[in-house]
């Protein structure tokens, strides 16, 4: 088991980054998947209203799952910093400091769920005739964030350590749990939505414990009930990392679900388009996401080791390699976006007809946007990597000002398809603030390594 961990400090950082992303994308892929055949088997099978319901609740489901994701991925910044300076008695205190503040977040974001996912609903104008199916998806995935907030957590544990690999068995496995069940109790025992949400959670709980049976396995981590005990200072320093991340995921999902609240009163027709595109949204970032990973463990894992002059080589090959991916991406999902999208579609001939039209145009302007989402990736992951987590906050800020505003003003001007460009002048107003975020953090550090030197 050993062997799965790895040093990012030594080696060309091309070589290491694509090669510890490329088992996250694959990884991304198996969850990606997943969650494409929810939607295939919910468009598919429970009709059109089935599918703008599940899009209804896109947008609060993913923002539970970005807070959680937050605080999980702030956790781990610390985890690669220790690791890389071999500083293992503080990792051990670092990863059981995470569990306990995690097990904490994750039981209080569960009532919150609860408690506010009907009125937030109801002020989102979701279509009454989708209202009952929404309420019930999003229910049953609060009731499951303890096992969401694990899940991240112990994969968390394993990127930080340079381990990608394990975590792409998980999904592999709960990929396929997930698609068995779909089957199982959408169209076998008949449940509907909530067989659909069923489905995803025991997925999760699977991959979770995959990930725990690995980590249990290392000796290095072998925890003492000490570790878990809170610490002040090292509690508070986690925090400092998590909190901005969990609020930055916040504050872009709350720009989405105005983006939703817009949606909602253009008609069932355009809001089961727009998520059948919003689908493949995780599909489009899989790479994006992997290499942010991926920077978070390489310049996690350098800067403890104060390797600070490998932080800018692999900032710069990372870029490199993700545009080339983009490309690549937005190529495929041009050429062949009508033949996947009418994976989800199902209705009359001319409710097929007008939904496709909708989502091949949102696909088709997400698709020509890809390299601005993926310098977005790239840096903003540097900058947490490198401790700094408030500005990529302040980035997240934008982009929630920048989504509003577009989705607010351009319909007047353009009308429904003014909808579409929200996203991608989010991503920009972003990049605008990281480039710059990225400069300022790593000539700072570039000037404590002339100090030392």
């Amino acid at each position: 088991m050993a062997a799965r961990l790895r040093s990012m400090t030594e080696g060309k950082p091309s070589n290491l980054i694509f090669t510890f992303a490329l088992p996250l994308m694959l990884g991304n892929v198996f969850q990606q998947l997943y969650t494409v055949v929810d939607t295939m088997v919910v468009g598919k099978y429970l009709g059109v209203s089935a599918l703008a319901a599940l899009g209804a609740a896109d947008w609060l489901n993913w923002m539970m799952l970005g807070v959680v994701q937050g605080f999980t991925q702030g956790f781990a910044i610390l985890m690669a910093r220790e690791f890389g300076a071999e500083e293992h008695a503080r990792l051990r205190d670092v990863i059981g400091n995470s569990a306990a503040l995690s097990a904490v977040f994750s039981l209080v974001l569960a009532g919150v769920g609860q408690g506010a996912v009907r009125p937030i609903l109801l002020l989102l104008q979701t279509p009454g005739d989708i209202l009952p199916g929404a309420l019930l998806y999003l229910r049953i995935m609060f009731l499951g964030v303890p096992v969401v907030t694990a899940y991240n957590l112990l994969a968390c544990v394993l990127r930080s350590l340079g381990d990608g690999k394990t975590p792409l068995q998980a999904m592999a496995v709960a990929s396929f749990t997930n698609i068995a069940l779909d089957l199982l109790f959408v169209m076998g025992f008949q449940w509907g939505i909530a067989g659909a949400a069923a489905a995803t959670l025991i997925a999760q709980l699977v991959s979770g414990l995959f990930c725990l049976y690995h980590i249990r396995r290392l000796e290095l981590l072998r925890l003492e009930r000490a570790n878990f005990r809170l610490q002040g200072r090292r509690a508070f320093q986690l925090m400092g990392l998590g909190f901005p991340m969990a609020f930055q995921n916040c504050i872009i999902a709350i720009g989405g679900m105005i983006v939703q609240f817009v949606v909602n009163g253009a008609g069932v027709l355009f809001i089961a388009g727009f998520t059948a595109s919003n689908k493949l949204y995780g599909v489009l970032e899989i790479a994006a996401t992997s290499y942010g990973y991926a920077m978070i463990t390489y310049v996690g894992q350098n800067l403890g080791a104060r390797r600070y002059r490998r932080i800018r080589q692999g900032v710069r090959s990372a870029l490199v390699i993700a545009l080339g991916t983009s490309v690549v991406i937005a190529a495929v999902m041009l050429l062949l976006g009508r033949v996947i999208l009418s994976w989800f579609i199902s209705g009359t001939p001319q409710e097929v007809e007008q939904t496709m039209e909708i989502a091949y145009f949102y696909l088709a302007v997400m698709s020509a946007s890809l390299p601005v989402l993926y310098v977005l990736h790239v840096l903003r992951s540097t900058v947490q990597g490198m401790g700094n987590t408030a500005l990529p906050m302040v980035s997240g800020v934008v982009e929630f000002l920048m989504r509003t505003a577009a989705v607010l003003c351009l319909p007047l001007a353009v009308g429904e398809i003014g909808i579409f460009f929200a996203e991608p002048a989010a991503w920009l107003g972003a990049d605008v603030v990281l480039v710059l975020s990225y400069v300022l953090v790593s000539r700072k550090v570039l000037e404590e390594d002339l100090g030392q030197t």
